[in-house]
């Protein structure tokens, strides 16, 4: 519905109130009167329904008095005052509930318009979060990797040719989870139709990161659900980035899908760093804002699992994330 109609009910609804209470007090005929009434009822719903406020706030109180008024001028020397106001009372009671539909229709719509609104706020935020928690890992590894070949370039420049492809490998897979993001923001139903990467995607995920170990087990990702699967790959990309920022020394870092008696667990564990090396993985997760162990926890129980951090027996960090496998329910 066009803006310029539903502006023009207020004004034609005042038309037409002021018209038929001139008309009542002028001796029209009451079949006419009757007649008017059933013109000015669907009026009040819709100035109710569309009008803005200011506007149909004054139309819909003379609507409300032409209805209720109407058969008083008929009434008028062979009634008595109460006889009178009890029928302008029951008249108004159609009027009103005309209003009371309308109004009704109006908050509905409103209501409506504020669920998009908040549902496309939680997607814009949910999609933040993806681009933040994937590129990330890749940024930092492409730092990471950086550092480490300038200071092997003179030395071994082999190896520095090898960190400046894993520094491309990286920057490639930054601009992949950004081409995604932007995909899902662009669709226009809001739908996000852009693919997020699930646990098929972990080895090539540990295969970019230095002494990164994969242990999968093909059936337990398929025990997966989808909401699951990617949620289990984010605390993979969670853990590993932690890893490569706060614990930069660590020789061996263990990535583990498999089944256990809990359900499907994933688990990203560390060796301790070498000495002076850097800091404990815990260290990021508990201090990182908004993507750390608490937001990693709330994405983790929102698709049925639970998850556990904490300091291992070899002096590094273990991460572990138990879904539950379809069709089974945690214990």
């Amino acid at each position: 519905m066009s803006l310029d109609l539903r502006s023009s009910y207020a004004p034609l609804l005042a038309l037409a109130g002021a018209v038929g209470l001139l008309g009542g007090f002028l001796g029209a005929p009451p079949t006419w009167l009757l007649a008017w009434v059933g013109l000015l009822l669907p009026l009040l719903a819709l100035v109710a329904r569309w009008s803005p406020v200011r506007a149909g706030v004054g139309a819909a109180a003379l609507g409300v008095a032409a209805v209720a008024l109407w058969p008083v001028p008929l009434m008028w020397g062979a009634a008595s005052w109460l006889e009178v106001c009890g029928a302008a009372a029951f008249w108004a009671v159609p009027a009103l509930g005309a209003l009371a539909a309308g109004g009704h229709l109006r908050r509905q719509a409103s209501r409506m318009r504020q669920a998009v609104r908040d549902g496309r706020r939680d997607q814009q935020l949910e999609l933040a979060r993806d681009l933040h928690d994937f590129v990330a890992h890749d940024v930092s590894a492409i730092v990471v990797q950086a550092q480490a070949a300038r200071f092997v370039a003179d030395k071994d420049p082999e190896q520095a040719v090898r960190a400046l492809e894993r520094i491309e490998a990286a920057g490639l897979g930054a601009l992949a989870s950004m081409d995604r993001t932007v995909h899902a923001l662009r669709e226009a139903a809001g739908a996000r139709s852009a693919s997020v990467p699930g646990t098929s995607e972990l080895p090539g995920l540990v295969e970019r990161f230095e002494g990164g170990v994969l242990d999968a087990d093909p059936a337990a990702a398929r025990a997966l659900s989808r909401e699951a699967d990617t949620t289990a790959y984010r605390v993979a990309v969670e853990a590993l980035t932690n890893v490569r920022r706060h614990a930069p020394g660590a020789a061996v870092v263990r990535v583990r899908l498999h089944r256990a008696a809990e359900g499907i667990e994933l688990s990203v564990a560390n060796s301790a760093p070498a000495r002076g090396a850097g800091g404990l993985l815990g260290l990021g997760l508990r201090r990182r804002s908004g993507t750390g162990l608490a937001g990693l926890r709330g994405r983790v129980e929102a698709a049925g699992g639970t998850l556990r951090a904490g300091a291992s027996a070899d002096g590094g960090w273990r991460v572990c994330a138990v879904f539950p496998a379809q069709g089974c329910a945690l214990g």
